[in-house]
């Protein structure tokens, strides 16, 4: 398109704009096209706001419900997690005919933060009685924002898959624990976990490899003394 087309396009548009606002004529009939517009698609607005506030009283309710949830669930915990305290573990899993325990919990109110929680609490009673599937169950439910809960709930999961002789996804469990959200006091010991549970299923080069990272990325840690020591002992046995 050449330049002068362009320029004649701009100076319609402009004299187009300018007959609106000198001719009273002119703009009297773009508002009643306008109007006709609305008026024919009145049905159409309508629907669509309604929608609009539909979502919105009905996001506001969902909400509302859930903040109520949450705290039902949290007043129902309370008892369980005194019981799981004190080590008696059945009661505070399964109740003690009085007080919900975490599984009912876990159970009514999962789509929560403390029936999510519950699931959590859950886990862990499992994995002490040595049902571990259930452990890795309730523990894969389980989802928080919680920086050290959500890499604990992994790490235990690496635990369960570990006990069920699951070497390679337990330690690759333990590495996904050590990686959310990374720190220098958790992760190293996420990562020596990794390389064990490597080493236990005779991948010595995988372990090897872990154990570097430890070395490298937390030499301050507590765990470099054992990374190394266990390092040495890796690459020993993959020359065998």
């Amino acid at each position: 398109m050449s330049n002068n087309t362009i320029k004649r396009e701009d100076e319609l548009k402009r004299e187009g704009e300018y007959e609106l606002l000198e001719n009273p004529d002119a703009l009297a009939d773009r508002l009643l096209k306008s109007e006709n517009f609305v008026e024919r698609n009145k049905n159409l607005f309508i629907g669509v706001f309604v929608a609009i506030a539909l979502a919105v009283v009905g996001g506001f309710l969902y909400y509302q419900n859930q903040q109520t949830k949450n705290q039902e669930a949290l007043a129902a915990m309370f008892q369980a997690e005194y019981y799981l305290e004190a080590d008696s573990l059945n009661k505070a899993l399964n109740g003690d005919g009085q007080y919900e325990g975490f599984k009912t919990v876990a159970d009514e109110y999962g789509s929560t933060k403390a029936g999510k929680l519950a699931n959590f609490y859950a886990g862990i009673v499992s994995l002490k009685q040595g049902k571990y599937q259930e452990a890795l169950n309730y523990l894969e439910e389980f989802k928080s924002d919680d920086l050290l809960l959500q890499a604990r709930a992994y790490s235990l999961q690496g635990d369960a898959n570990l006990e069920l002789g699951k070497r390679e996804e337990a330690a690759s469990l333990y590495k996904k624990a050590a990686e959310h959200k990374a720190n220098d006091f958790f992760s190293p010991q996420y990562l020596l976990k990794a390389a064990v549970a490597y080493e236990a299923g005779n991948q010595f080069t995988q372990a090897i490899e872990v154990y570097d990272r430890i070395i490298a990325d937390y030499p301050l840690s507590p765990e470099v003394n054992d990374a190394k020591k266990y390092k040495a002992r890796a690459e020993g046995l993959a020359k065998k």
